[in-house]
């Protein structure tokens, strides 16, 4: 299973939130390529960026910092938050960015989802972002009409390969993940799910790993020490062997 270390990056400084709270914002570091760093020095092949300002916004606002993370880690980087546009995912992709996730834009604009799978393949992941069973949109403040599962069908089969699967209700609380939901997930779709939201021990990367799943994204548990780095990379590897 693949492990994603994640930072979620407003005004340049890598932060959390609790819920997608905006409000409920915790600056970890003012240096995340500092951050990035760490992570690979740990072991790291990937990294999770998301620009919160650009989810809540569009627009490409911490571009310079994602740029330089990219070129200073040489981790292959996937980033999140208000990509809508192609000129976007072009302006990332071209940063060094290895692959972009589309958000809002998959909810709302299907063809632009299928265009961008036909044009991009594989660089091209979708971020499906659950509260009370419907997907949430425009930095988790707004609630869409569709049902995880009901969107999750036409993802799969528009093309899409990879799906980053967030339970908002899990997320920023250090209360463990939603394993049922992941399991669900992992059974009814051929696709690569990724996990993320409340993951928040070594166990709970066991137990996505066991059913499977493609990848998990680590995230406040990394910044509070719940999860050593280094420890999960190792045990992952060690079951893949």
């Amino acid at each position: 299973m693949k492990l994603f270390p994640a930072i979620d990056i407003i005004e340049g400084c890598a932060v959390r939130l609790v819920k997608g709270d905006y409000a409920q914002k915790t600056v970890y570091s003012k240096q995340p390529v500092a951050v990035a760093k760490g992570f690979a020095k740990a072991g790291a092949t990937y990294l999770h960026l998301v620009d919160l300002e650009g989810a809540k916004d569009g627009g490409t606002p911490n571009l310079e910092i994602i740029r330089e993370i990219v070129k200073e880690s040489g981790l292959l980087v996937e980033v999140g938050g208000g990509i809508r546009s192609e000129g976007t995912i072009q302006t990332y992709l071209e940063a060094g960015v290895f692959r972009v996730i589309l958000g809002t834009a998959a909810v709302g604009n299907p063809d632009f989802l299928k265009d961008m799978v036909v044009k991009y393949g594989e660089r091209i992941a979708v971020g499906v972002d659950i509260k009370d069973g419907m997907v949430a949109v425009k930095g988790w403040t707004e609630l869409s009409q569709e049902s995880c599962f009901d969107f999750c069908e036409k993802l799969e089969k528009i093309g899409v390969k990879t799906i980053i699967c967030t339970d908002i209700s899990k997320d920023g609380l250090l209360a463990g993940t939603n394993l049922a939901l992941y399991r669900d997930l992992s059974e009814k779709f051929r696709v690569d799910i990724v996990a993320s939201g409340g993951v928040t021990t070594l166990a709970d990367v066991e137990q996505l790993q066991k059913m499977g799943l493609y990848g998990a994204i680590l995230g406040k548990a990394l910044y509070t020490g719940n999860i050593d780095l280094k420890k999960a990379i190792d045990m992952t590897k060690e079951e893949r062997l």
